[in-house]
C-alpha cells in the first residue's frame, strides 16, 4: 500500500510523521479519533483533515507495529 499523504520531513515537527505535509502529525490524528468518535464532529473541527488521511494515518500505524512483541512486566495481567 503506497501512503502518499504521510510526509517525513526532519525539519518539521521533529521529523515525525505528518498528513500531506502539514503541522498534523499522525500521532494526533489517532489521539483525535479516540477523542471524537464522532468523525462529522471531528471533521468540523479539523477541516483540513480528509477521510483519506484517516485511513493512510491508520495503515501507518498499523505498519509500524505489524509483528513487533512487546514484553508486559511481571505486576501486569492481561484480562480479556
Amino acid at each position: 500500500m503506497k501512503l502518499e499523504r504521510i510526509t517525513i520531513n526532519p525539519n518539521q515537527m521533529n521529523g515525525q510523521p505528518c498528513i500531506r505535509g502539514q503541522r498534523l502529525t499522525v500521532k494526533r490524528v489517532i489521539d483525535l479519533l479516540a477523542t471524537y468518535p464522532d468523525r462529522h464532529e471531528l471533521y468540523q473541527e479539523f477541516p483540513e483533515l480528509e477521510e483519506e488521511d484517516i485511513r493512510q494515518a491508520l495503515a501507518y500505524v498499523s505498519a509500524c507495529l505489524e509483528d513487533r512483541i512487546l514484553e508486559l512486566a511481571d505486576d501486569h495481567e492481561i484480562v480479556a
